[in-house]
């Protein structure tokens, strides 16, 4: 697996060597550590690679470090962010603190203070991509109708703990239906007005949620997945995933991976 990376964007030479000497002995092969001399430097560096960290200097000619942290952002970046200073002036840590900027430090930056920051930054970084995960995974349809939280004894609570439980066979409404004693007809229009979506949405999703779950967390080839989750053939879990998600299954598996 490749080393996570940390980038470093100071102009005086001295501090940037500096600083990757320190990070470099602290990180001993986990983390690669990598520099840039300027703004623009970086921003070539953060469009090519995926940044945890970003270790920066306020103060530089032509692209300072607050601007290089606002261009990021409007590009979709957000690695997390420490600010390297030999200013104290306090608005300089407002507006970094406006741009997310997890700790502020001055120079001449003691090794003790840099590696403590660089720890909580990481520590910071990993529940962040942990939380971005688990939005690209969960289905908050489903998570909204989970917190509603319908009466244990009703029928379509019944109906969707039964389709929980046997989402991989091939479910049908009738089935469901005589299973909670109702009429096929009349559960169809209870289903809907009580999750404010069809039965078969809902069968869809919770399969599609399956299949997301087992993308995530195993290396099962996307026939099998299919399988896994009930579908028949692959082409036809294929075309149901995009439509849902917008993408194919093998797309999605590759973005989370990254």
């Amino acid at each position: 697996m490749r080393a996570k990376t940390i980038l470093v964007v100071d102009d005086e030479p001295r501090t940037r060597q500096g600083l990757k000497k320190t990070l470099d002995n602290w990180a001993d092969g986990r983390f690669e550590i990598i520099t840039a001399a300027s703004g623009e430097e970086a921003l070539a560096v953060i469009r090519d690679a995926k940044i945890q960290l970003l270790i920066t200097d306020i103060r530089m000619p032509e692209m300072t470090g607050l601007q290089l942290l606002k261009l990021i952002e409007n590009e979709g970046h957000k690695p997390v962010a420490i600010v390297i200073s030999a200013y104290s002036e306090f608005d300089y840590a407002q507006e970094a603190i406006r741009f997310g900027v997890l700790n502020y430090l001055l120079k001449p930056v003691m090794k003790s203070k840099l590696i403590e920051a660089v720890e909580q930054a990481l520590q910071v970084g990993e529940s962040r991509e942990h939380e971005g995960i688990i939005k690209k995974v969960v289905d908050e349809r489903l998570i909204d109708l989970e917190k509603r939280s319908l009466q244990t004894e009703s029928p379509i609570k019944k109906a969707m703990d039964y389709v929980n439980e046997n989402a991989k066979e091939k479910l049908s409404m009738r089935e469901v239906a005589e299973y909670v004693h109702l009429n096929p007809s009349y559960f169809s229009v209870l289903f809907k007005d009580q999750t404010n979506m069809t039965f078969s949405e809902y069968v869809t999703r919770r399969k599609l949620q399956n299949a997301k779950n087992l993308l995530l967390s195993t290396k099962l080839p996307i026939a099998d997945v299919a399988e896994e989750v009930g579908y028949q053939t692959s082409k036809y879990f294929i075309k149901i995933f995009k439509e849902y998600e917008g993408k194919t299954p093998s797309q999605y598996r590759k973005e989370l991976s990254e």
